[in-house]
């Protein structure tokens, strides 16, 4: 029997300046005898960055899985009282930023399934998939509804690999299942007993085993192997499929490895305290810093980043240039976090909701500002103006990253290619836009050389637009491909549905 518990939306603030956001961070642990929902809620703190509009946390003792979750940050969803309530050896934890499905509490992850038997499956997934409609409509065959609402790719692979489980096994069930999705994914789930994690073919998403002292871990980065005191082992190689129960750990191929993992990771989305194929996320980014100086010097006083994501280049920039590094912008670490929405007048001030300026630090000065990015130009835009305003003489900004052309469709949410600033305007077009005195971004090839992995196993789809999954047609993808499904397709969905599914409305917050 399965058990879920709910609870009910809280408001969200909206950022004047939307960034690329990772779709979300996974964390799954399998440990007898540790407060497993303890360890999976430090773990998502460690992922936080990956996902801000949801959080939850599913727990199993061998018996039943029980999920909490909601909208809102880690911190914000769960409490002593909760985390206490969650108790079992099996846990799966997941972090929210949407790229297929809008921010509701129905589209709130771990996703949540029964089988026809009656055993429980609960699913957390990192990056988005490419052939949702047809999975959709193989869904629709086997008689399979949205569950109370849910509008995304996760939760449509949580039903059919229920659906696929009711005869057969979990385990049997994912090695036939996975080989027919297409996409970005990695996910760990879970039944009543046993940790799984999968890794797409490709590796778009990192996704990583470590090793407790009487257990294991999975999560989406390294980071958060260290805030449990977890030790690495290796990552979870793409087109593999990992189970963990009593017997041990147990390894399974559903497919050819072709490793294309995410360049972006390295410029934005991993914390630098990360570790990517043996790469440094942070040694990355200095050296991404230092190319770029190379390749687009200029006479300045000082060298200040965009914080915190241009930091790490802007020491590097530093350091090739030899101009000192500086602290220019001082940023509000709880923007984000608030659930006041902003009047119109501190809505036009944009920018400073983050970050402000050190006037005594820029005034009379020649600067070079460094970021890890430009998407619609909006924040650099504020920023040169900003400081302008605080006295600088002259404003260079410098990127460390090639120019973002093309929209990912593999699980960050950038935005279309119409409203991306580069794919309409040429170098010196988006100088002007942005009134900056100089522009200048890192070359692929250098971007690439900093990461140190070849650039075969490598995505950068959204600077070259070269897709090395195939898309479908443009109405067959997108992040609300599944909105307005009418609810309660052809056939009975009732044996999928979870156990106390007509209570959950009750069990909300009030």
């Amino acid at each position: 029997m399965a058990d879920q518990f709910t609870t009910g939306p809280i408001p969200t603030f909206d950022q004047p300046e939307p960034e690329p956001r990772e779709e979300c961070g996974v964390f799954g642990v399998w440990a007898p005898g540790e407060e497993v929902a303890k360890l999976t809620y430090y773990g998502l703190y460690a992922l936080q960055h990956r996902g801000q509009e949801a959080a939850g946390i599913s727990v199993a003792d061998g018996h039943q899985i029980v999920v909490f979750k909601d909208l809102g940050l880690v911190s914000q969803v769960f409490d002593e009282q909760v985390l206490s309530s969650l108790r079992g050896h099996v846990a799966v934890g997941h972090c929210r930023y949407s790229t297929t499905g809008s921010t509701t509490w129905e589209n709130a992850q771990p996703t949540f399934r029964t089988t026809a038997t009656g055993s429980g499956l609960s699913l957390g997934h990192n990056g988005n998939l490419v052939n949702t409609a047809e999975l959709r409509d193989r869904a629709t065959k086997l008689g399979v509804t949205s569950r109370n609402g849910a509008t995304t790719d996760s939760d449509i692979m949580t039903a059919l690999l229920a659906a696929s489980a009711a005869d057969k096994g979990l385990e049997q069930a994912a090695l036939e299942v996975l080989p027919t999705i297409r996409g970005a994914y990695c996910l760990v789930f879970s039944d009543e007993s046993t940790l799984y994690a999968a890794r797409d073919p490709h590796g778009v998403r990192p996704l990583v085993l470590g090793r407790l002292e009487r257990g294991w871990v999975v999560a989406s980065e390294t980071a958060a192997l260290d805030i449990v005191g977890a030790s690495f082992v290796r990552e979870v190689e793409p087109g593999e499929l990992i189970a963990i129960d009593t017997d041990g750990l147990r390894s399974s191929r559903f497919a050819s490895p072709e490793p294309k993992g995410c360049l972006f990771e390295y410029v934005y989305l991993a914390r630098p305290d990360t570790t990517i194929s043996g790469r440094s996320v942070h040694a990355t980014r200095v050296e991404i810093g230092r190319r770029l100086a190379d390749e687009h010097p200029v006479e300045a006083d000082l060298v200040v980043p965009v914080p915190e994501s241009g930091t790490p280049a802007a020491i590097g920039y530093a350091q090739g240039s030899g101009i000192p590094f500086g602290t220019a912008l001082v940023k509000n670490a709880y923007v984000g976090r608030t659930f006041i929405q902003p009047s119109q007048t501190i809505r036009q001030l944009g920018i400073r909701l983050k970050l402000n300026p050190l006037r005594e630090v820029i005034r009379g000065k020649r600067l070079i500002v460094v970021d890890d990015s430009v998407v619609r130009g909006n924040t650099q835009r504020a920023l040169v103006r900003m400081l302008r305003e605080a006295g600088a003489l002259e404003v260079h900004v410098r990127i460390a990253s090639p120019p973002v052309q093309w929209p990912c469709f593999y699980g960050i949410d950038f935005a279309s290619r119409a409203e991306l600033v580069a794919n309409g305007l040429d170098l010196d077009g988006i100088r002007r836009s942005i009134g900056a005195d100089s522009l200048g971004y890192v070359s692929l090839d250098a971007l690439i050389a900093a990461s140190e992995q070849p650039k075969t196993r490598l995505c950068a789809a959204c600077f070259t637009g070269e897709y090395p999954i195939e898309l479908p047609d443009d109405a067959l993808i997108g992040k609300h491909l599944l909105e307005g499904i009418e609810k309660g397709v052809a056939g009975s969905a009732a044996p999928l549905q979870p156990a106390g599914y007509g209570a959950e409305d009750a069990l909300r917050r009030p």
